[in-house]
């Protein structure tokens, strides 16, 4: 068979996905081959230029992915020895996140469709997520219960198949990340707070102080965390409301605060995600988001899912955060069901 026709077939065959990711603070491209081959995955994160305000802000974030957007996909595509031309499809997350930031990247999708003629697959980025973690452990892990968990999301998902995802309960105020920034920002620790509570806590009891743990009253799986950033302020400044917060050489308890805080956390979340299994008669969790790098999330999960004959599942690292590989693995699974967008798409913050 001449080599030319080989090389045709095998693109034909080969499902080669652009993936593009903005909808927050992190700017990424990657390029999926079949839902799980990944050629290539680039991330430009905006940390340091958050940093100092301790939080995203939106403006800053998406006047940094207009900068940074169109070097982010040339290197994916380059680092995957890929051209538009070699592209099957340009999935791209339109929802949810911050507008702002969602534009450019929805923007940046429907210009290369539009000039490479390539059909464009509008992405949910929570849902993106879960394919963090089939991309690795495969299809055969489903039926699952997937965890969401990051600094803007924290929700439950009963996956059934890899476009079959039913949301089954989230938080009703803060996300889990989220709570771990202000209790970082309360405990005078820089941004993002998960990683600088996590490291504090290594030097601190768990069982110190009995934070308080929310659980649902009318049976379904759900979180709250803005009790738990309350009762670590009044720990650390008092319940007199016009005490100022100490400054971190003053909290005595400062690694206990810590341990305690983020052993409140995962417990919530390693809880309500075994409860869930067992409610919708799942064998295997997913637990996917930029918290499911914690270390301790990791080894509670995993011993009380072990403890309960369940299987628990988290991506590699690189693949918790925010990333484009997700979205591509997704978008070949959309493209390949026919579910592509037109030149329409616009973003939502929803």
């Amino acid at each position: 068979m001449p080599w030319r026709l080989l090389s045709l077939i095998v693109h034909l065959l080969s499902g080669l996905i652009l993936g593009i990711e903005s909808s927050c603070d992190e700017c990424a491209a990657a390029v999926v081959s079949e839902g799980v081959e990944i050629r290539s995955s680039v991330v430009h994160s905006q940390v340091e230029e958050h940093a100092r305000f301790r939080g995203v802000v939106p403006e800053i974030a998406s006047r940094s992915h207009l900068r940074t957007m169109l070097p982010t996909i040339d290197a994916a595509l380059e680092r995957a020895s890929a051209r538009l031309e070699d592209l099957d499809a340009i999935a791209v997350t339109s929802r949810p996140g911050l507008i702002g930031s969602l534009l450019v990247g929805v923007s940046a999708a429907k210009g290369l469709a539009m000039a490479s003629r390539r059909p464009l697959v509008a992405v949910h980025h929570i849902e993106a997520h879960v394919h963090s973690a089939l991309m690795e452990a495969g299809l055969g892990v489903l039926p699952c219960v997937a965890l969401v968990v990051s600094g803007g999301h924290t929700a439950l998902y009963d996956v059934r198949g890899p476009l079959e995802l039913e949301c089954i309960g989230g938080t009703i105020d803060d996300a889990a990340g989220e709570c771990f920034d202000k209790i970082a920002a309360i405990l005078g620790l820089p941004y993002p707070g998960g990683p600088a509570v996590a490291s504090l806590a290594v030097e601190g009891n768990p069982r110190a102080i009995a934070f308080p743990r929310y659980r649902p009253k009318d049976g379904r799986p759900g979180f709250s965390f803005s009790g738990l950033k309350t009762a670590v302020l009044y720990h650390v400044r008092g319940r007199n409301p016009s005490n100022p917060t100490p400054p971190p050489a003053a909290i005595q308890d400062r690694a206990d605060v810590a341990a305690s805080a983020q052993e409140a956390i995962v417990d919530m979340l390693v809880e309500q995600t075994l409860a869930a299994a067992r409610q919708f008669a799942s064998n295997t969790v997913l637990v996917v988001g930029g918290v499911a790098c914690n270390s301790r999330l990791r080894e509670q999960m995993r011993s009380q899912a072990q403890a309960r004959r369940l299987r628990s599942i988290f991506p590699s690292p690189a693949y918790c955060t925010d990333n484009a590989a997700m979205v591509a693995a997704i978008g070949w699974h959309l493209w390949r069901a026919g579910r592509t967008a037109d030149l329409a798409l616009d973003a939502s913050p929803r």
